[in-house]
């Protein structure tokens, strides 16, 4: 690990002025960062503190009906807050089936948002990685790449984004507020994440020195509630990053699907909104035939970016299996309260 400076800000403009010089980075958890500099593979010159700022670890309701959550709340008090997760409860749902317990207790919503890929290219520094070094290339194209994109991916990177938090968050129109040197804006998290290109080491829209503040779901989402599932498909029950997953929320009026929600994760250098897939679901029944239809629409742009195709047949069934749930519904279920530690896997599909 290289020495850097580290800064210990009082306001949010503070931070903000001491991330905006060149090689910051902002710490709150570093659950992952910390990781990463340990690795060597990234190496900041100073570290800004921003685990104690005042006002970022609330949870509010605001007028409007929707939910502000601080970019400093932790994991597992979001998701086991009795409210939120009955409002939101695919959301709640991913938070409780990623990474561990110990990891949940200390990681924060906006470090959720900004994690770094677990391309094991990436991590190996041996490795030819434009994401790590930009213009080196890319040794995933032609090695170890069977948990890969095949959604989105270039020829310069075939990486995906490891956060389980962020599909629900998408599916449901949810929005990140940033602050920066010119005063806060708002993102679109759909529009956050950057797909690789040409440039896969800009991973984001955040310019130099912003922060994520908070994330912020609309009243419309939680409508959701009595028909929203996110299911996940890894490779151990436990500790493990997802293969594939899925968000789905529907809104049923009289057996017909009124509004419908659908996002996968794992399959793309951001987690993937499937519009096309919400097109063929508004208006239909909720059966087994319309979902099928739904998850070839939403897998028609994938192709395999090496030794993955099998990916694509596996989300295809995801969406399937979380829709079929999802409008067997939500309403009783509390998946962010497990009656024991051994129930902290909710939303893990072993196999599908």
């Amino acid at each position: 690990m290289n020495t850097f400076d580290y800064v210990r800000p009082a306001t949010i403009r503070e931070a903000v002025a001491a991330a905006s010089e060149p090689g910051a980075a902002y710490l709150a958890a570093g659950t992952n960062l910390l990781d990463l500099m340990k690795g060597g593979i990234t190496r900041p010159s100073r570290l800004v503190d921003i685990s104690h700022l005042p006002n970022l670890d609330r949870i509010e309701e605001p007028s409007d009906g929707g939910v502000r959550v601080g970019a400093l709340v932790r994991n597992a008090d979001l998701a086991r807050d009795r409210n939120f997760a009955r409002r939101f409860p695919a959301v709640a749902e991913a938070l409780m089936s990623g990474a561990s317990a110990q990891l949940r207790n200390a990681a924060t919503v906006g470090g959720n948002i900004l994690q770094r890929t677990r391309c094991a290219h990436f991590y190996d520094v041996a490795s030819a990685c434009n994401k790590r070094d930009p213009g080196s290339g890319c040794d995933a194209r032609g090695g170890d790449n069977r948990l890969h994109a095949v959604m989105g991916w270039s020829e310069s990177c075939i990486a995906t984004h490891p956060s389980d938090f962020c599909v629900p968050l998408v599916a449901l129109d949810a929005v990140v507020e940033v602050e920066g040197r010119t005063g806060r804006r708002e993102i679109p998290l759909e529009m956050f994440h950057r797909l690789p290109g040409d440039a896969p080491d800009r991973e984001n829209l955040l310019d130099t020195g912003e922060m994520i503040a908070a994330v912020r779901l609309p009243a419309q989402a939680a409508q959701f509630a009595a028909h929203a599932r996110y299911l996940k498909v890894r490779e151990r029950t436990s500790y493990a990053f997802a293969v594939v997953s899925a968000a789905a929320a529907l809104r049923i009026e009289n057996d017909t699907i009124a509004d419908a929600r659908v996002a996968l994760g794992g399959v793309a250098m951001k987690p993937w909104r499937a519009r096309e897939a919400e097109r063929v679901l508004a208006g239909a029944g909720a059966d087994t035939s319309t979902f099928r239809r739904a998850a070839e629409e939403a897998l028609t742009a994938a192709k395999p970016s090496g030794h993955n195709n099998f990916k694509i047949e596996l989300a295809r069934r995801i969406v399937v299996r979380a829709l079929t749930l999802a409008a067997a519904g939500t309403s009783e279920r509390l998946p962010a309260l497990p009656a024991s530690p051994f129930a902290a896997t909710a939303g893990v599909v072993s196999h599908v």
